[in-house]
């Protein structure tokens, strides 16, 4: 199971109807369902992958060592099991950046998991082509954010439950 970090574990900070990190941990707040919705993931077997993208540590509007801070408060509040964090910007033309699937190729070799029958949860259309480019199934929490929407398939929701309900149910809404 492989899923997108602000906006899918945690709240994106909206600013014109685009989300962004978190700059501290003070701004750091879980979505409502996160915990029991990653635990019902857990207890079905699922390893708890998070792969994001922080390009602001790039950019030099962020620091490293706070993105790994916000990473093990995240990780000390949820059944996570693994980060997997690009650091780079679009200029770096990396295979680790979203919507490239290196950091989700890497982290299946590394675990021997299975992306054919893996699941991502993004929101926003670099998590989906991501997805989509590693083979798994996804699906989109649809928030609304003024910027490009993915390209189908996948599954819309509107949260990260009704995600894990899709997933664990095998009941899914898909957009073709």
């Amino acid at each position: 199971m492989f899923l997108d970090r602000d906006g899918v574990i945690n709240r994106a900070i909206l600013r014109d109807g685009k989300p962004y990190p978190p700059q501290t941990l003070r701004e750091v707040e879980l979505v409502p369902d996160a915990l029991p919705a990653l635990q019902r993931l857990h207890e079905e077997g699922f390893l708890l992958i998070v792969v994001t993208n922080q390009p602001d540590v790039a950019r030099g509007t962020q620091e490293r060592s706070m993105v790994e801070a916000i990473n093990d408060r995240l990780a000390s509040e949820l059944p996570i099991d693994e980060f997997v964090v690009c650091y780079h910007d679009d200029d770096a033309a990396c295979e680790c950046r979203k919507p490239k699937p290196g950091g989700i190729l890497d982290a299946a070799a590394r675990l021997g998991i299975d992306l054919s029958s893996s699941f991502l949860i993004g929101d926003r259309w670099r998590d989906i082509e991501a997805g989509q480019r590693a083979g798994c199934s996804n699906y989109f929490i649809d928030y609304g954010y003024a910027e490009r929407k993915p390209v189908p398939p996948f599954s819309r929701v509107h949260s990260l439950t009704e995600a894990v309900r899709g997933i664990v149910t095998g009941i899914a809404t898909e957009e073709s």
